[in-house]
């Protein structure tokens, strides 16, 4: 296989970074309060994620797969074309940035998963999306 990963360890839990094979993943997650429904058990995060070509090989994301857990433990996972109805091609030294969102029955969880890319000579391979938190602002500084 030969994949190097790299994950970053940062500062703040509604934030992850990993590094697989060149392409590098970024997330910041934020509770949004004014689309969120709290007494109807309803609690809405959005997260923006950039994904950097850092390596050599120009490459494309084809496809997605999120694993979500929230706050009791419920896994529900979700796999698909491309992001944001874009599947982009990453020279080296180009990025790609999207803001999507995520619906919860807890205030609290965590999202992690993968992109699957391809490179121009065919080379498939799975870019690490590391776990990040999804909670209201206190809630994510205390776990």
């Amino acid at each position: 296989m030969g994949a190097q990963q790299e994950r970053g360890t940062g500062a703040s839990p509604d934030r992850s970074e990993a590094m697989t094979r060149g392409i590098r993943v970024e997330v910041q997650s934020v509770f949004v309060p004014e689309r969120s429904d709290p007494d109807d058990g309803q609690w809405f995060f959005a997260y923006r994620v950039r994904i950097s070509n850092q390596g050599s090989e120009t490459t494309q994301l084809v496809s997605r797969h999120w694993v979500i857990i929230d706050g009791h433990g419920h896994v529900e996972e979700v796999r698909g074309p491309g992001v944001v109805g874009e599947q982009p091609l990453l020279r080296p030294g180009e990025t790609f940035e999207y803001t999507s969102a995520c619906p919860l029955r807890t205030p609290h969880g965590t999202m992690h998963g993968t992109y699957q890319m391809v490179t121009t000579e065919g080379a498939r391979f799975d870019a690490e999306i590391a776990p990040f938190a999804l909670g209201e602002l206190d809630d994510v500084a205390l776990h």
